[in-house]
């Protein structure tokens, strides 16, 4: 696994344990859609669904992680939810809300995480 891979995938562990110390079941990790993409996380938010994109930086990166989710990646976040829903039996009671985890891993010290809800 490269480098910039297993940053990526620490970054999802972060989240993942993050959301679920915010009361959110984690569902499905790394759900992948053929050549659609892949959402990072899916999870429960009461009776909404969550679809969670992670952005993981070391500081001092060129790009703050909460700049990632341009409208075209907004645009294709959106596409993923609703193939998800299709084959996994409907949307929830709640609808659907897409989030982005922010995980930014400074030299020193534990990760600093932001997660912002409903960016999309």
């Amino acid at each position: 696994m490269n480098a910039r891979r297993a940053l990526g995938r620490y970054g999802e562990s972060v989240a993942a344990r993050r959301l679920a110390a915010d009361g959110m079941a984690v569902l499905e990790r790394n759900w992948r859609c053929g050549r659609a993409g892949e959402i990072d996380i899916v999870a429960r938010d009461g009776d909404v669904l969550v679809v969670c994109e992670v952005k993981t930086r070391r500081t001092g990166s060129f790009e703050h992680p909460m700049a990632a989710v341009t409208p075209d990646k907004a645009r294709r976040l959106r596409d993923l939810a609703e193939r998800w829903i299709q084959t996994h039996g409907g949307a929830p009671p709640g609808g659907v809300r897409i989030d982005l985890v922010g995980v930014l891993l400074p030299a020193r010290g534990g990760p600093v995480v932001e997660h912002v809800r409903g960016v999309a």
